[in-house]
């Protein structure tokens, strides 16, 4: 399989060397404001690249026919424009905050643990995420994807960076070091606490869980997620 890199920064130099072992072949290391693409030598584009660059990179690929797998975070404001282009010209597409195998199993376990929750009025939900210092936006998007979890399945509304009110989930985001990634979710009550947590080691997991991503889209059609290649719907 010929894979096009957009965006070659840490994440892309652990995405090529997985898919190198996977013996997939990488044809394109594509870095901000590249001009000079070659479409039609890619079977599948992989997507870790900054937030501003993310939706131009989405829009070439599927308007050149190209399936296109996007871990890039912070540009959300554009996920509804690039469904739409998506299904406009009958492409592939699947956006994840977090491609980690081991995360999408903690996102189901956690939106599980929120449905048993969302009767006990007696606790209350928080949570924590720390990255390393490299990372711009904050909280991160797998915190999000954790919070929106909870809130589909209780009566929390919202979600807030560090203090929040009634029905809002507050997220503490720290950076320290090069920390690849630790999530917890808490439900605290005067008398005991629930705690979840997933604690990455490194960043292969990510990166194997995109490379496994962009072996699963292609030759398919349609928007999809982490929940479609693991079979979690």
């Amino acid at each position: 399989m010929n894979i096009a890199l957009f965006g070659y920064g840490k994440m892309g130099k652990m995405i090529e060397k997985i898919a190198l072992k996977r013996n997939h072949n990488i044809v394109a290391k594509i870095d901000l404001d590249a001009t000079d693409i070659n479409f039609s030598e890619i079977d599948v584009a992989i997507d870790f690249s900054m937030p501003n660059a993310a939706y131009g990179n989405i829009k070439n690929c599927l308007e050149h026919n190209v399936p296109i797998i996007s871990g890039t975070t912070g540009w959300l404001q554009d996920y509804q424009k690039a469904v739409a282009l998506c299904k406009k010209n009958n492409g592939a597409f699947i956006y994840a905050s977090n491609f980690s195998l081991g995360v999408n199993l903690f996102f189901e376990l956690n939106s599980y643990l929120a449905k048993l929750m969302a009767p006990q009025d007696q606790y209350g939900v928080a949570m924590e995420e720390i990255h390393h210092t490299q990372k711009l936006d904050a909280p991160s998007g797998t915190a999000i994807t954790l919070a929106e979890g909870v809130i589909d399945n209780t009566n929390y509304t919202k979600w807030k960076l560090d203090s929040a009110g009634d029905r809002e989930i507050p997220i503490t985001a720290k950076r320290i070091g090069d920390t690849p990634g630790t999530h917890t979710v808490t439900y605290e009550s005067e008398v005991d606490s629930i705690e979840i947590k997933h604690t990455a080691h490194n960043r292969e997991g990510f990166a194997l869980g995109a490379v496994i991503a962009a072996e699963w889209i292609v030759g398919k059609s349609g928007v999809f997620t982490m929940k479609d290649v693991l079979n979690l719907s």
